[in-house]
């Protein structure tokens, strides 16, 4: 069974929600919008796990999932969140909630300008390499970089640096198979050559 957050339609139908709860949350302020629904992912649903169950149950009606927003939710969280946790709720798409908040915060970043970049390897980076690689990226492209760093060892060195879709490989372990390629074609045209010559040898 694929899971709710790897399913392409999910995704699809989250990025309807998350555009609406943006063009919304923009009256009042989008960051902080976004980061009660963070807490409330965070800090209400994955602490209270009874509660999370209940909220994102397919068993429960959808009567009994408003009625426990109304009871919880409404008296503690603003009018706009409430109503969002109302609407998903009508439409049966609770479970949709962190998929939304994720794929509203890459809105959000891409309607200001902003985009995440994945930055791989080998080891940690320091400071100083972290900001010369903002320093070259914010040179490099037309939107302001929000670096994701991660390690692996496995690249022994340089960086694998990410973007959409599109992979820049710089690392060690690349430049040595690029080598590899390079010096076995040239093996093989030298091997060709030689047949080739003993092949037609001169005055034949």
């Amino acid at each position: 069974m694929v899971h709710v957050l790897e399913d392409p339609s999910a995704q699809a139908i989250a990025h309807v929600y998350s555009n609406a709860f943006l063009n919304v949350a923009e009256s009042v302020g989008i960051d902080g919008v976004l980061e009660e629904l963070a807490s409330f992912l965070d800090d209400v649903l994955e602490q209270n796990p009874e509660f999370r169950n209940i909220l994102l149950s397919d068993i429960v009606s959808r009567d009994d999932k408003l009625a426990m927003i109304d009871r919880v939710v409404a008296p503690l969280g603003t009018e706009l969140f409430t109503n969002f946790l109302r609407t998903l709720a009508r439409h049966e798409r609770l479970e949709l909630l962190p998929l939304i908040l994720s794929e509203s915060w890459l809105l959000h970043e891409s309607r200001t300008g902003r985009k995440r970049v994945q930055v791989l390897s080998a080891r940690p980076l320091s400071e100083a390499a972290l900001h010369d690689v903002q320093t070259r990226l914010d040179a490099t492209f037309s939107f302001d970089p929000i670096l994701e760093t991660q390690t692996n060892p496995a690249l022994l060195g340089g960086l694998v640096i990410r973007v959409d879709n599109t992979v820049y490989d710089g690392s060690l372990k690349n430049r040595l198979k690029q080598l590899q390629d390079r010096l076995c074609k040239r093996s093989l045209h030298e091997i060709q050559s030689g047949r080739d010559r003993f092949s037609h040898p001169e005055g034949d």
